[in-house]
């Protein structure tokens, strides 16, 4: 009886092995990475992210844990990245919490010149960025951290600047993840863009 018990959970254990095998093999594909280039007068940015779907999923919003998961930071992030189980029966990028603003490897920028990112004075270089989302603003958050997978949040004290920019309603459906930039008379736009929602940070040349 012992033995029969034995094997069951050792066959249950190399399926579990397998299928979470295939679950990182495979994630990147489901959103797939990207390098969005723009250049303005005399502003080069470059963005390199990864662009998730949709997929029916509510994409922003509230999130309730679930009764059967307990709190605490293993349940929280390594419980959650061990077995891909989800914590949260509601949104996907719950207010208030932190966002690699895409998925897999952490979303980097660069400028090849100083800039005014909204109104706070950044210097020329490559930095990670992240969001904290709310339902009328994000925080856009630039870290000096880099090379980092994004799943984790970076370390607080690396980040550079801090701003708060308010949310508005894209007129159609957005069913992937998009960083795009736009420029026009006031200068240029950093648009963040998925479901219904668009938040656009203003840059400009110090």
């Amino acid at each position: 009886m012992k033995r029969k018990i034995f094997m069951s959970l050792a066959i249950l254990l190399a399926i579990w092995i397998g299928y979470r095998g295939y679950r990182i093999a495979t994630t990147r594909s489901h959103s797939p990475k990207e390098t969005v280039n723009f250049s303005y007068k005399d502003l080069n940015i470059e963005v390199t992210y990864s662009r998730p779907y949709k997929k029916g999923r509510i994409i922003f919003g509230e999130a309730k844990d679930r009764a059967w998961l307990p709190k605490g930071k293993f349940w929280t992030n390594g419980f959650r990245a061990l077995t891909g189980l989800p914590r949260t029966s509601g949104a996907l990028v719950p207010n208030g919490k932190y966002w690699r603003l895409g998925a897999n490897d952490a979303t980097e920028i660069s400028f090849n010149k100083n800039i005014v990112f909204a109104d706070k004075p950044v210097n020329a270089g490559k930095y990670r960025m992240y969001a904290v989302p709310n339902h009328n603003t994000w925080l856009i958050i630039l870290n000096s951290e880099l090379g980092k997978f994004g799943y984790f949040e970076p370390d607080h004290s690396l980040d550079v600047a801090t701003v708060e920019i308010p949310v508005e309603m894209f007129p159609t459906e957005t069913e992937q993840f998009t960083i795009s930039f736009s420029n026009d008379s006031s200068g240029v736009k950093m648009n963040f863009i998925w479901e219904k929602t668009q938040v656009s940070v203003p840059l400009s040349i110090q």
